[in-house]
């Protein structure tokens, strides 16, 4: 187990990058601490697998030091790390049996024998695959593959941390849940530092204590899923936690309120007082499981008029305008609902302000 950082790290796929992007992963100064379930989450091309690459050492950075435990591994090789990697598509040997596959790791390191029984056993009865250990694994289910994988990671005794790069997307969706609960337990057993590449806000939600968001080769910011979804501090981050994500509507600060389209929306003092200071364009954000809705008028709520609505459930999704702008509200199932207009209450300490993208 190790503690990761990374110190003025960047890295660039052009051999003459001219500016940030060019990078595909801009300079970052960041701590992975040992024990630590982590989820680098983000859309498609933002740099997360690249990130994972260059802590395992598939990838050297353009600039900047990988520290484990505090001695510089930049240079050294993937196989003098002690990383073990789970891909996207399970990586195993088909002509194996399932405890060969898991076998292979040690026997490679010519551990004794007695040992590599009690480590496969011990690690097949953790992922449910004691039963498979005779079969050979080319004609196993897809999960069971890549349990198999993670297996191959976990059976090492020496391992730094394990690394997931989309793990479980070619897993079916009803055993994905029970897949994660499985990596959930393992972290709570062994402790081992973690780090789980996806796209998915629900995989990185539910697998992770600590959630690195990342765009376009930027980490934006890092927080518990409460913090990210509560308190976001990029209008990025908003829009892409949540469903659907952050309300966002641009607004004037005046006084204590942020106008929109004419009307006034009470901010928290501290809020209005750092909006105040900021002379960049300004957006209002709030979540839609905020807002209340109102028939009929209410002091300070605004008018609103209804676009359409859909009854998800355990909730209604309505789409509605307060003038130009558009704004999503999740109203809880069972509450009525007008057919044209209605009445927001937005509450001041959920009510966030963002100029030009950065919370305030």
């Amino acid at each position: 187990m190790a503690r990761i950082e990374f110190q003025g790290l960047a890295h660039s796929y052009e051999t003459a990058p001219q500016g940030p992007s060019d990078y595909a992963v801009r300079r970052l100064d960041h701590v992975w601490e040992d024990g630590g379930a982590y989820a680098l989450l983000g859309p498609s091309g933002c740099g997360k697998t690249t990130l994972l690459n260059i802590i395992s050492g598939l990838i050297h950075p353009s600039h900047g030091k990988v520290i484990f435990d505090g001695v510089d591994v930049t240079g050294l090789p993937t196989e003098q790390r002690n990383i073990a990697q789970v891909f996207q598509f399970p990586v195993i040997y088909d002509t194996m049996t399932v405890f060969d596959n898991l076998a292979f790791p040690l026997r490679n390191r010519q551990v004794d024998e007695p040992e590599i029984r009690r480590r496969v056993h011990e690690v097949a009865e953790m992922l449910e695959l004691e039963a498979d250990l005779p079969k050979r694994a080319r004609g196993l289910t897809a999960d069971a593959k890549q349990k198999i994988s993670l297996g191959r990671g976990l059976v090492r005794s020496d391992v730094t941390a394990i690394l997931f790069d989309e793990p479980l997307t070619v897993i079916d969706p009803q055993l994905k849940w029970h897949l994660r609960r499985k990596l959930k337990q393992i972290h709570e057993q062994f402790k081992l530092c973690l780090i789980y590449v996806t796209h998915d806000q629900n995989e990185a939600l539910t697998f992770a204590d600590q959630v690195v968001v990342m765009n376009e080769g930027q980490v934006l910011q890092t927080g518990t899923p409460q913090q990210l979804f509560e308190e976001p501090s990029h209008s990025f981050v908003g829009y892409f936690i949540g469903s659907p994500g952050m309300n966002f509507l641009s607004c004037k600060i005046q006084g204590e309120n942020a106008i929109v389209e004419n009307m006034p929306i009470p901010l928290s003092p501290d809020t209005a007082a750092r909006a105040r200071k900021s002379d960049k364009a300004m957006e209002l954000g709030i979540r839609p499981e905020f807002l209340t809705f109102n028939e009929a008028m209410t002091p300070g709520a605004i008018q609103v008029n209804i676009i359409d609505m859909a009854d998800l459930g355990s909730f209604t999704l309505v789409n509605a305008r307060i003038g130009n702008q558009s704004i999503k509200i999740k109203v809880p199932e069972g509450e009525q609902l007008p057919d044209h207009q209605g009445w927001l209450t937005f509450p001041p300490n959920r009510a966030l302000i963002y100029a030009a993208g950065e919370a305030v």
